[in-house]
This record gives C-alpha cells, sequence and structure tokens, in this order.
C-alpha cells in the first residue's frame, strides 16, 4: 500500500501545535536568549519551551549557540531553513490580525497582551 502524503501534515508537523509558531514568531529577525522567549510567551513552560527549541533545533528551523562562559549563554535564531518559514508567519499574522475582532480581541490589544485570554467565543463553531 502506497503512502498518503500531504505537504500541509508535514509543514504542521514541523512548525505546528500551540507553542511553536509563537516561538518562530519570535524568533523571526531576531536573536534571543531563552528567558527572552520566556518572557515574550507567557503561559508557556520552562519545559514545554525546552522541549520544542530542541525540536525546531533538530529539524533545522531553529540554531542554537552556546557560548563558552560562566554563567552559560545559550542565544536561539532562525536557520537559513528556518527563514523560508517567514512568509507562512507573515501570513498567519495578517490573518489573525485581519480576523481578531470575530474571537473577541479588539483592534486596541497588543497581541503581547492577550496571550492568556481565552480567545474563541461560544457561539464561534471551531472545527478541527
Amino acid at each position: 500500500m502506497e503512502a498518503f502524503y500531504c505537504p500541509v501534515k508535514l509543514t504542521t508537523d514541523i512548525i505546528g501545535g500551540k507553542w511553536k509558531p509563537l516561538i518562530l514568531f519570535y524568533l523571526e529577525g531576531h536573536t534571543r536568549r531563552f528567558g527572552e522567549l520566556q518572557k515574550l510567551i507567557p503561559g508557556m513552560t520552562k519545559k514545554m519551551l525546552t522541549q520544542h527549541l530542541r525540536e525546531l533545533e533538530r529539524d533545522q528551523v531553529v540554531h542554537r549557540k552556546v557560548y563558552a562562559e560562566v554563567p552559560p549563554k545559550v542565544e536561539y535564531s532562525l536557520t537559513k531553513h528556518g527563514e523560508s518559514l517567514k512568509p507562512i508567519l507573515k501570513l498567519m499574522s495578517a490573518w489573525g490580525t485581519k480576523h481578531r475582532a470575530r474571537y473577541g480581541i479588539p483592534k486596541e490589544n497588543s497581541f503581547h497582551k492577550v496571550t492568556t485570554k481565552k480567545t474563541v467565543p461560544a457561539e464561534v463553531p471551531v472545527t478541527v
């Protein structure tokens, strides 16, 4: 039996989930330390951030640079392969900005301030 290949499944396997798109969004155009990412993504545990950064590094999307100093300094950035995701991240950001009112997020709110709020009203059907 021939295996079914879906390019959307491959993409979501690599960058999908609740946290990976946010990690990539905040790394786009920036080199960040672990603590910076933690502050930018409230609600994400240290364990989950570590796990997702390791997976993104394994998939060659994120580069991890370790400096030989005490205390240890580690920085994360997008690889060239990771940079190829910029168009997807920009489209996701534009879609979220355009449709946020539908999900109860007022225009004047910054996306940094609404990370812990449940944004889908009960009357809006969500399909998976």
